[in-house]
């Protein structure tokens, strides 16, 4: 037997236990845990196999190594899904080919992304947290179509991806000629039938556990940047779809240049290039942000995402909104905001603290003020965010020991992963925060196609890192007593 086959041979049984253990019910870690399994690009190929898992880093920037007692709290982070309708008049892939600040406009895998959810959704089942955090940017668009079903994959029930008129109609066609974009009935890794099937109605499981979110810039700005207007909505409900720039058009860039206002402008002397005929839907309707707040989290008073909840009597976590309404993808923290935290603070009581944003606080304007308070604060174990696709975990050394800053990858470029984060006690009366990444459960073959495609994106694949370094995946974090 070669050493090829039997390589193959053993990813197989790997794969095999991965998905029986899942289903078993034993191990409630077992399912997408990378802890048990892992995947990899051995041989450099392009094709991912499944691996041994990743073990856990002991981190002891803030505190010496203690062995682990009682669980305290299970928290599950789901970030940037950025679950798009790839069918929209509103999304603009060829965009992708000017760079920053418009990558990742297209994504190869995007049409499947609402069933990559979904098996996101049954390997968190399986881990068992007792609430869920979905840290922003669930919508890509602030479409309310991306946000209705994103939400009923969550929630559970019967999911219909598509929009418009019945069937795939977007770049990814085989009849485009544009090489920018992949076409997975012809273009290698070849996968026939691929947008058949994400436009096919399913069923998610839907989360056991409570899920809680966090607003994103992409969840009520259009594309992440600028503030719906009625030409923007009038585009996305509409029936051209631009396809291409005119080559004379520039384009502009920078944040004071994608102001409404001057989307706007543009938009009114016609759409500047190249279109094509797209079934209108007025369920494509851009939100407003104060109706992607109700929507995200029914009953909530105030224009802002700003609550607590609770995980036993163990932990508190505070969601904090710093997304900007008028433009700009980056964090702003309000006075408002630093008013509720210090509210919420005091009522935390004996519980031990993480707090929440999108935007991770290190880099958005104000949030050094909130840092500041949470640095003289002995409860606070963690800073949660989402936003730069990337996994992170760093200490924040404080006059009184310190706390960590978790940022977790996005489910909508590779890795493809949530994370799991337990709250656990140590012998001696510390406390450690041990974390593991948790990838979509495997066994379903176009989850299976999204990850590989998510792997080779030039933007968001396997050149950007984003999967960090093993101590910012699977890591046991000690605290400071």
């Amino acid at each position: 037997m070669s050493a090829r086959v039997a390589a193959s041979i053993a990813a197989l049984v790997l794969l095999a236990a991965a998905a029986g253990c899942g289903s078993s019910g034993r191990d409630p870690d077992r399912a997408g845990s990378t802890l048990h399994t892992t995947w990899r690009d051995t041989d450099g190929d392009g094709a991912l196999e499944p691996r041994p898992g990743e073990p856990l880093a002991r981190r002891t920037e803030l505190a010496p190594a203690a062995r682990l007692r009682a669980e305290v709290a299970r928290l599950g982070v789901l970030s940037d899904v950025h679950l798009a309708d790839e069918e929209s008049p509103a999304h603009l892939p060829f965009l992708d080919r000017l760079g920053p600040p418009f990558s990742s406009t297209f994504r190869p895998q995007e049409a499947l992304q609402p069933r990559v959810l979904a098996a996101a959704v049954r390997s968190l089942n399986a881990a068992r947290p007792q609430a869920v955090l979905e840290a922003g940017d669930l919508a890509d668009s602030a479409q309310s179509n991306e946000l209705r079903q994103a939400r009923r994959v969550l929630d559970g029930g019967l999911v219909r991806p598509d929009s418009g008129e019945r069937g795939y109609h977007g770049p990814q066609l085989r009849s485009n000629p544009d090489p920018l974009f992949y076409r997975p009935d012809v273009d290698a890794p070849r996968y026939a039938g691929l947008l058949d099937a994400a436009e096919r109605p399913f069923r998610s499981p839907g989360l056991r556990a409570p899920w809680h979110p966090v607003l994103g810039n992409h969840d009520i700005l259009v594309a992440g940047e600028l503030a719906p207007t009625q030409r923007t909505n009038a585009l996305a409900t509409g029936d051209r779809a631009l396809t291409r720039l005119d080559p004379s058009f520039s384009v502009p860039r920078g944040e004071e240049a994608l102001a409404p206002e001057a989307v706007d402008q543009v938009l009114a002397a016609g759409l500047p290039g190249d279109t094509e005929r797209r079934a209108p839907d007025p369920d494509r309707r851009q939100l407003s942000a104060a109706e992607a707040v109700e929507r995200l989290r029914p009953g909530t008073a105030g224009p802002r995402l700003e609550y607590a909840f609770d995980i036993g009597r163990g932990l508190r976590v505070i969601v904090l909104d710093v997304v900007a309404r008028d433009r700009g993808a980056g964090g702003r923290v309000s006075a408002g905001t630093l008013r509720f935290l210090r509210a919420e603070l005091a009522r935390a009581g004996d519980r031990r603290i993480a707090v929440a944003t999108h935007q991770p606080l290190r880099s958005s304007a104000g949030g050094e003020r909130v840092l500041a308070l949470l640095d003289r604060d002995r409860r606070v174990v963690a800073t949660l965010a989402g936003h730069t696709h990337r996994n992170r975990i760093r200490p924040r050394r404080t006059a009184i020991g310190g706390y960590w800053q978790i940022e977790t990858v996005a489910l909508a470029d590779y890795p493809q992963q949530a994370r799991m984060l337990a709250l656990v006690r140590t012998e001696g009366g510390g406390l450690a925060l041990r974390t593991w990444m948790v990838d979509p459960a495997p066994g379903d073959r176009w989850v299976d196609a999204a990850r590989r495609l998510a792997y080779l994106d030039v933007q968001g694949g396997r050149p950007s890192r984003a999967a960090g370094r093993a101590g910012d995946r699977n890591a046991l974090l000690y605290l400071p007593r």
